[in-house]
């Protein structure tokens, strides 16, 4: 089964090898049609420190690696 991709802004890196990912999304509202933004926020895994608050990163779902962190962040070649 293949694992989910998102894309994200960072909203904290606060911790040591984490990072916290805000995840929009577009929906319709059912009754009055309009669009509206939901979001949420994931912790991922980041074994370097790399990425700041406002960095746009990619996760991928993965293992267990804590009792809140299921992603980790995917390193993209454009941006090494």
């Amino acid at each position: 089964m293949p694992r989910r991709v998102m894309q994200g802004v960072v909203i904290s890196d606060k911790t040591d090898k984490t990072i916290v990912v805000r995840v929009e999304r577009r929906v319709m509202h059912p009754i009055y049609k309009k669009i509206i933004r939901r979001s949420n926020k994931f912790h991922a895994h980041d074994p370097e420190n790399s990425h700041k608050t406002g960095d746009i990163v990619r996760i991928r779902e993965c293992r267990p690696i804590s009792k809140l962190k299921r992603w980790e962040v995917l390193v993209d070649e454009a941006a090494t």
